[in-house]
């Protein structure tokens, strides 16, 4: 049977190789080298750490600042420490709640397959369980469909929220076909390693984030009408999301912002934080509001 210590350490492989396929494939290294340039190690913090039992795993979590709380929700295969520069703006001026998503980080994992709609109710349970009823929300990646599906599943659960690089559908429609053949070419080496029963890599861990990232999300536009909280919709002119499905889904929320960034990626977050931090800061500053330039033109404003 296997030593605690060498369970750490094979897992600690396996987040390597994800956050290697994952982020530098899109050319950004993140994780340990960047969690270097901030004084405290967010994501590997024991002062600031704590696990609770939501939905049978156990889900790692991670508080900082006071005020109106604000979750962080980061992208796939990734963690604490990929929020790193958007804990260190906001911790001053919010109450932050950062968490590791299921099977992600040091959070826990269940048999079967991840479904948006699980990660999504993990993190309601989450907030449950630190008495929150209500929170601003930042998502990237998958943290905004995931941001998207709690206001739909969880509605009372979402002040305001702003969501980075999200999609409504898995396929060639919403996000760019070298994206989607990426995933596809990615996901038929890690069947190879299963089926040759390879040991090297926890495959099946991996095949079930790539199954996220091929297979879902499918959230219908009705669904997305329904969204009542208040919604900075995000992306860079060339994302791994098309900007036309960005523009989609601004077009179907009742109360909305749209922002592509001009000159940037779907990893903006990390790669130019001063600009993101501060779009999302002037959203969430005042109470929702929509100007429109027909009440300038028409005299109305």
């Amino acid at each position: 049977m296997p030593t605690l210590t060498h369970q750490k350490n094979n897992m600690k492989k396996t987040w390597c190789f994800v956050f290697t396929v994952i982020l530098m494939a899109m050319q950004l290294t993140v994780s340990a080298q960047e969690s270097g340039k901030f004084s405290i190690p967010y994501g590997n913090n024991p002062a600031a750490g704590k696990y609770v039992k939501v939905n049978g795993i156990n889900m790692y979590y991670e508080t900082y600042g006071t005020g109106s709380p604000l979750v962080l929700i980061h992208g796939n295969g990734g963690s604490i420490a990929s929020m790193g520069n958007q804990i260190e703006y906001f911790k001053d001026k919010y109450r932050i709640i950062v968490a590791d998503s299921r099977a992600q980080g040091k959070s826990g994992d269940a048999p079967g397959l991840i479904t948006y709609e699980q990660i999504t109710d993990d993190w309601s349970a989450l907030l449950d369980a630190l008495h929150i009823d209500s929170a601003y929300v930042i998502g990237w990646s998958d943290g905004g469909i995931e941001s998207l599906l709690m206001a739909i599943r969880h509605p009372e659960k979402v002040k305001m929220m702003a969501v980075m690089g999200a999609n409504l559908q898995p396929d060639s429609s919403a996000v760019y076909p070298w994206a989607v053949n990426w995933v596809k070419k990615i996901a038929a080496e890690v069947e190879t390693k299963l089926a040759k029963k390879d040991t090297t890599q926890n495959w099946m861990l991996i095949k079930k984030l790539f199954n996220l990232l091929g297979n879902q999300p499918h959230i219908p536009l009705e669904d997305v009408q329904k969204i009542k909280a208040p919604t900075l919709v995000m992306g860079g002119d060339k994302d791994v999301i098309r900007e036309e499905h960005t523009l989609q889904i601004y077009q179907h929320l009742q109360k909305a912002w749209l922002c592509i960034f001009p000159g940037e990626t779907h990893m903006i977050p990390e790669t130019d934080p001063g600009l993101f931090n501060q779009t999302v800061e002037k959203f969430f500053s005042k109470p929702y509001y929509r100007p429109d330039t027909k009440d300038f033109i028409l005299g109305h404003h």
